[in-house]
């Protein structure tokens, strides 16, 4: 089960809502719904979308504007086995080369059906790969500095991340009205 909220910095502070992520299928569609949340049609607005998985992981993204949007994930390896988790796992996320996702990895492998050449033993499952997703925080730790919550503090969520982080930016009244 997920929970996703929106909370939208304005000039009067900040507004909060929960959303449905039903739609949502890549970053370019949580970062629209982002900003869509925007009241005022503020284009500098921060914007933080927050995601979070049965306390098993928790995601940030923040908008501001045309900005590429900034990325946070408490547990890298929970998320992926998430759709909501790999949306933000891109490969600026997991410091990979753009483009070197699992799609052209898998394309290089169809050298024969089993993936293997002629003569070529199949690697086991066990085996590591550039593609695997360690454990724990990844992304911009830095985030929320700004907003009142220190990379340490972020670092050290884990269950009820989204009342820290409100309690933090002096938002907890308008996020219990959605909770």
């Amino acid at each position: 089960m997920y929970f996703a909220a929106l909370l939208a910095r304005t000039e009067d502070g900040w507004e909060a809502s929960d959303t449905e992520l039903d739609d949502v299928e890549t970053l370019s569609d949580l970062t629209d719904l982002a900003r869509e949340a925007t009241s005022g049609g503020y284009d500098d607005e921060t914007v933080l979308v927050f995601i979070e998985q049965e306390d098993a992981w928790f995601g940030i993204v923040r908008v501001e504007g045309e900005d590429d949007p900034r990325i946070y994930v408490s547990d890298a390896a929970a998320a992926s086995r998430s759709s909501y988790g790999e949306i933000l796992l891109t490969d600026e996320v997991l410091g990979r080369e753009p483009g070197s996702s699992d799609d052209s990895a898998h394309l290089e492998e169809l050298v024969d059906l089993d993936g293997t050449e002629d003569g070529e033993p199949e690697s086991s499952a066990d085996d590591d790969s550039d593609d695997s997703v360690p454990a724990g925080p990844l992304g911009d730790t830095a985030i929320l500095d700004d907003l009142g919550l220190s990379e340490k503090e972020l670092l050290t969520l884990n269950t009820d991340a989204l009342g820290t982080i409100a309690d933090a930016l002096g938002a907890s009244d308008v996020l219990e009205a959605v909770r």
